[in-house]
């Protein structure tokens, strides 16, 4: 994180992990963005995605249990950032991680579809094609 990314000392968010993230989280995606754009995704270490995508992962369970909803998963609308191959490619993987099935997923399933999937998407931050 450059100096300019991260709050200063005076800041009243400074050392806050959560104010931390946020930032983090932007840069994440932006850069990401770029490395899928330009076909060099293979340039991210294994290890590096595992990290992203545990911390990620469990940082959803909690909010979603926590606050006793379903906040959304992905950004945009339907399948305009992230496919149905790269959302079912992603699931399959942290399944068969874990050691679970199809079975399993089905038989726990959140049963409680919010308001959300109805609603009108929310305009994506910064730039309109998020596929990229």
């Amino acid at each position: 994180m450059s100096s300019s990314d991260k709050p200063s000392q005076e800041d009243p968010r400074a050392n806050d992990p959560a104010a931390e993230l946020e930032a983090l989280s932007d840069r994440v995606w932006q850069d990401a963005k770029a490395l899928l754009a330009d076909g060099e995704a293979g340039r991210l270490s294994d290890v590096a995605v595992a990290r992203i995508m545990t911390a990620a992962v469990k940082l959803y369970a909690a909010k979603a249990d926590g606050e006793q909803r379903s906040p959304k998963a992905v950004l945009g609308h339907s399948d305009e950032v992230v496919t149905p191959t790269e959302a079912l490619t992603a699931v399959t993987e942290v399944l068969r991680a874990l050691r679970m099935g199809p079975m399993e997923f089905g038989l726990w399933s959140r049963r409680r579809p919010e308001d959300y999937h109805m609603d009108q998407p929310e305009p994506l931050p910064d730039d309109t094609d998020e596929r990229k």
